[in-house]
């Protein structure tokens, strides 16, 4: 993929040349797809498969009344869960940014964008793969629909819901890949995720820095107010579908819609949500993209 040589309007050079790197870094890294030789014909159940401090029901007196067995059981079924929702907003991911590929307003970006889209596509490989291999299943999309965006604002939305999303997930693949305890198939996932998702992540905090400096010279304070709230929005619904009572349900537990409640509204889950957003939220707030903290 040839990298940018002509400066767009409005376009610094140093922000060229952090594409620039980027696209030199993936083609550097390019992993083929399809050719990981580590899936297992089968998992045992009785094994970690998303870190205990990660699980969805940790911090519940419904948690602390399993045994370990149990919790390793609601712990695979958080893995597909999770890896679920990661294919799901990988394709929103992915469509947005199909769509963005040749507009001029995007010229600076679109050489690193095809990277994006290949290593994303690569990503939700590895989570369907796993998902359907152990699960016999992806779990439906389950987050919220925050309304239209306004048009003026789109492209800032756009690329800031991308950042947070690959921000809050390389917080849990982070934890994950480092996690002895858990199965070598899920730390490789999580691993192999997390190596890509840093330069994805300068990426967006460049484009996102980019969009909101020019967005805001122009936009009347009622559409800024909106594009904020939009965000903060989104921070808060980004957390739903990790409370999935499906999963207990699929974990053999009474009443998942009561358990998911109260995994979702539990202090624990309120402060570990807050851990794993910081960096997202800081950024907004240190680039006043946010004046106020959104409740998580």
């Amino acid at each position: 993929m040839p990298t940018s040589t002509k400066l767009p309007a409005g376009c610094s050079r140093g922000l060229c040349a952090l594409f620039d790197s980027l696209c030199a870094q993936s083609v550097r890294d390019y992993d083929p797809a399809f050719e990981f030789p580590g899936w297992p014909d089968e998992l045992d159940k009785k094994q970690w498969f998303t870190s205990p401090e990660l699980v969805s029901l940790n911090g519940t007196s419904a948690w602390a009344r399993l045994d370990v067995e149990q919790q390793q059981l609601v712990s695979f079924w958080d893995a597909v869960n999770f890896f679920s929702a990661n294919v799901h907003g990988e394709a929103a991911l992915m469509q947005g940014i199909a769509s963005r590929l040749y507009k001029p307003e995007h010229g600076v970006a679109s050489p690193y964008m095809h990277h994006m889209l290949d290593e994303e596509n690569k990503h939700s490989v590895y989570f369907s793969e796993f998902c359907f291999r152990y699960g016999g299943k992806i779990y439906q999309d389950r987050m919220l629909n925050l309304g239209s965006d306004p048009e003026e604002g789109a492209d800032l939305l756009f690329f800031t819901r991308v950042m947070i999303f690959e921000d809050v997930v390389d917080s849990f693949n982070k934890t994950m890949a480092r996690d002895e305890t858990l199965v070598p198939v899920v730390r490789w996932i999580n691993e192999n995720h997390h190596r890509e998702e840093r330069r994805h992540l300068a990426f967006g905090r460049a484009r996102v820095r980019e969009l909101f400096a020019a967005g805001v010279e122009k936009w009347s304070p009622a559409l800024l107010a909106e594009v904020r709230r939009l965000i903060a929005a989104y921070l808060t619904a980004l957390w739903v579908p990790l409370y999935n009572p499906t999963v207990y349900a699929d974990a053999g537990l009474a009443d998942p819609y009561r358990l998911a409640n109260e995994a979702h509204h539990s202090p624990y889950a309120r402060a570990q949500r807050a851990v794993l957003s910081r960096r997202s939220v800081g950024f907004l707030m240190r680039s006043k993209i946010l004046l106020e903290r959104p409740e998580l």
